[in-house]
């Protein structure tokens, strides 16, 4: 149960390729139901009123589960945080268990401590009626265990091979990010930055990808701040950004809040040094000098200094690219697969098989999720 790419996001990308992946995986049957349904044509105008389409879109996702989920033995519902976490998630945890089946709860907001701090007392018992917790970062998995919850690191899954590795020779101030114009994710704290940054180099080059409510505010924002070479493209479509990535030099992100970000890992792929700020779990994945480098949240300042530090240190970018690009091998189908089918694995082995340490072979089941 997760978004379809209907809805670009980093939940519909990871699902999406996790079912990908699992179809090299003869003893699993796994399929998608949309946690964004497709509607009856009748019914497809209310999707596009705000609270119509919260209302109809829940009641929809409710059909689908008291209609589909008891033909599969494990259920695996994405989770984000706040009044998502209520619309989607809880239904199909009650609805799972009342059929007897198996819940994997994929955790995958970097909002989890606002979240559990302020509806613990709601989401807690949701998520301790899970067989198990999956997040995508240690990071999360630390916030999890102060709050006395469980759960288990098992990464994103990096495309590697789709973001051909570029040298760069000479590293250009020509800077990209790319992340939705949401408060959280402070794009505002990147165009600053930028701001310093032309003040050093009066040519460089800003392309600033995606898109949400705060758009008109960041336009008029780099308008204000007399940015020049500053390009909005709005959202890029997936299959577009290999190409992206390989026509800029230096990666930056102003996050607030954040986990596990698919960005960075396109970015390391593709030989695009990344300066952050250290938001969430991000310093869980980016060593500071080492695979990139990483600030304090708003401090535009840094930010601006450690992007112009690259490329006055051509030595340094030319490190932190290809160790970065090493890293990645930590993310990839191959090493993650087979920690996605130990959990599934366990799930359905009988509970002596369990204790006993024996597996299920590929012959004796077909496993449905």
């Amino acid at each position: 149960m997760a978004p379809s790419l209907d809805m670009i996001g980093g939940q519909s990308i990871q699902a999406a390729r996790l079912l990908e992946g699992l179809k090299e995986a003869p003893e699993i049957e796994a399929e998608l139901l949309p946690s964004n349904p497709t509607l009856p044509e009748l019914l497809r105008p209310l999707q596009r009123i705000k609270f119509a389409r919260t209302i109809v879109n829940t009641l929809a996702t409710i059909i689908l589960l008291l209609v589909r989920l008891p033909r599969y033995d494990i259920v695996q519902v994405y989770a984000a945080s706040y009044l998502s976490f209520f619309l989607v998630p809880t239904p199909t945890v009650l609805i799972a268990k009342l059929y007897g089946k198996r819940v994997i709860m994929h955790y995958h907001s970097g909002e989890a401590e606002d979240h559990l701090s302020r509806w613990y007392w709601m989401a807690a018992p949701i998520i301790r009626l899970a067989d198990v917790t999956i997040v995508p970062s240690g990071y999360l998995v630390d916030v999890f265990a102060r709050f006395g919850l469980p759960a288990r690191a098992i990464f994103n899954i990096a495309l590697v091979d789709a973001y051909p590795f570029r040298e760069r020779k000479p590293f250009r101030p020509v800077f990209f990010t790319s992340r939705s114009h949401e408060p959280l994710y402070n794009v505002a704290c990147v165009l600053r930055a930028f701001a310093r940054i032309q003040r050093r180099y009066p040519k460089a080059i800003l392309t600033v990808g995606g898109d949400g409510w705060q758009r008109t505010q960041l336009e008029q924002l780099a308008r204000d701040l007399d940015l020049r070479n500053t390009i909005f493209t709005g959202r890029i479509p997936f299959d577009h950004m290999p190409a992206v990535y390989d026509a800029h030099d230096v990666y930056l992100m102003g996050n607030d809040i954040d986990n596990m970000p698919n960005s960075i890992t396109e970015c390391f792929a593709a030989g695009l040094p990344v300066v952050s700020t250290n938001a969430g779990g991000v310093p869980y994945i980016v060593k500071h000098e080492e695979t990139g480098l990483l600030v304090n949240c708003g401090d535009h300042e840094s930010l601006a200094a450690n992007a112009i530090r690259l490329i006055e240190d051509q030595e340094l970018a030319a490190g932190i690219a290809r160790r970065a690009r090493e890293e990645c091998a930590r993310y990839t189908w191959l090493l993650v697969k087979e920690q996605w089918l130990e959990v599934y694995r366990a799930l359905v082995q009988p509970k002596a098989a369990s204790e006993s340490g024996r597996s299920l072979s590929q012959a004796e089941s077909v496993h449905k999720l």
